[in-house]
């Protein structure tokens, strides 16, 4: 059993959350779209691989999207990588490497980045871990989903429950002190003692973060087409009851709607940023980006398809394929969008500072959600009380303008 810090307790909680990173940080987050096979579940920008990975034209295509933005933005500090997908584990350690050292030598970096790489068990090997560590990658997010054989085969994934547990050792051995595993429930087929047990072997490789969410049918999938029979209402409620139950009794901290880690020096802090409403920066195909530009907040989306986004760096041509300016009231809705996810709230300051307005413009409000039981608001700053975390949807809803267009898509990768 490794030797793990002291679990969270709500002074050194506070301690991490109550800070909030300065408007000159920048997230990183940089698309590899390619899988061994797309997941009957999914909906993100991913591919099915045919035939080679076209991994230096990919990385080419990259570097010089690295190149092109970074121009506009000498004055902000890379804080954190994220390399998602896809499978990111697809492609070499040997272009890893290349790609971080582009970032560092493209751009100004905080000592100690954080650089996760999101991996399947499936494609997992001993020396390309050690490789992705040597490349300079110190955070890793195993996407095990489930330990069961069953769910597994039920959910499409290449790999089995043996496949997951020798990948987190592997990681482990190869000098990774920082794992995530993404673990999902309500699954086909699933009853309570399935997910327990999915939780309970989790607990066994002490991971250092855990992503544990349910899994959803989202439009466009093969699963929108042919839906799974998945657990009724009231065995989804005794899951999600036990889970809680287990992920606090085994010292692990709920700290974002589905992120929980037993120590505030594993919290991730890409994903950190993005739920403070921080800007970031998204290359490659589909990648999204959300930055201020002159007291305003720009987002845009790359083109889509790997092949047409490669075409267009290659031919010099724009890569946007979408383009947008949120008004204010978009604005406020994407800030609670994000900062309510926070268990622990987030300062009244952090408002003003992202969104550029003050805080009176939306006090109504949050007073009115607060009289509801919703919230707390006070001067320590906004939190959802457990009530309204239970309801955290339609309290964010309430924020939604009349008119909402904020555009489609995968604002940042959940890991």
């Amino acid at each position: 059993m490794q030797n793990r810090p002291s679990p969270m307790s709500p002074l050194n909680r506070t301690a991490l959350l109550s800070p909030f990173a300065p408007t000159s940080a920048l997230g990183l987050y940089l698309h590899l779209p390619w899988c061994v096979r797309k997941c009957p579940y999914c909906d993100f920008n991913s591919y099915a691989r045919r035939g080679d990975l076209p991994e230096s034209r990919y990385l080419d295509a990259l570097c010089r999207d690295l190149a092109q933005n970074a121009k506009g933005l000498q004055d902000r500090t890379v804080t954190s990588v994220f390399l998602g997908g896809g499978t990111p584990s697809l492609f070499s350690p040997s272009g890893i490497r290349r790609l971080l050292q582009q970032i560092c030598d493209t751009f100004r970096v905080t000592p100690g980045l954080e650089v996760t790489l999101e991996a399947n068990p499936g494609t997992a090997e001993a020396s390309r871990f050690a490789g992705y560590r040597a490349a300079g990658v110190t955070r890793l997010s195993l996407g095990v989903q489930s330990f069961s054989d069953a769910s597994l085969a039920a959910l499409g994934r290449i790999h089995n429950g043996e496949a997951g547990r020798s990948a987190f050792k592997m990681a482990r051995s190869a000098g990774f002190d920082s794992i995530n595993l993404d673990l999902m429930y309500g699954l086909p087929g699933q009853t309570p003692n399935m997910a327990s047990d999915d939780l309970t072997q989790a607990f066994n490789l002490e991971p250092d973060h855990l992503s544990y969410y349910e899994l959803t049918i989202e439009s466009g999938t093969a699963f929108a087409r042919n839906p799974p029979q998945r657990p009724g209402d009231e065995a989804m409620e005794e899951i999600e009851s036990k889970a809680h139950e287990q992920l606090a009794l085994n010292g692990y901290h709920r700290y974002e709607v589905s992120a929980y880690t037993h120590h505030p020096q594993f919290i991730c802090r890409h994903n950190f940023l993005y739920w403070q409403y921080g800007d970031y920066l998204g290359l490659g195909a589909g990648a999204h980006s959300k930055l201020s530009r002159n007291g305003r907040i720009y987002r845009s989306a790359r083109v889509h398809h790997p092949i047409h986004y490669m075409e267009r760096l290659e031919q010099g041509a724009s890569l946007e394929e979408q383009e947008w300016w949120p008004t204010p009231a978009e604005v406020r809705f994407e800030f609670f969008l994000n900062a309510l996810r926070l268990t622990d709230g987030f300062p009244i300051a952090l408002f003003t500072q992202q969104t550029g307005e003050p805080l009176a413009t939306v006090w109504d409000l949050l007073k009115s959600l607060e009289e509801r039981g919703f919230l707390i608001a006070d001067p320590r700053g906004i939190r959802p009380t457990p009530r309204g975390y239970t309801l955290l949807n339609e309290v964010i809803a309430s924020f939604l303008p009349e008119t909402c267009d904020i555009g489609s898509g995968r604002l940042g990768p959940v890991a």
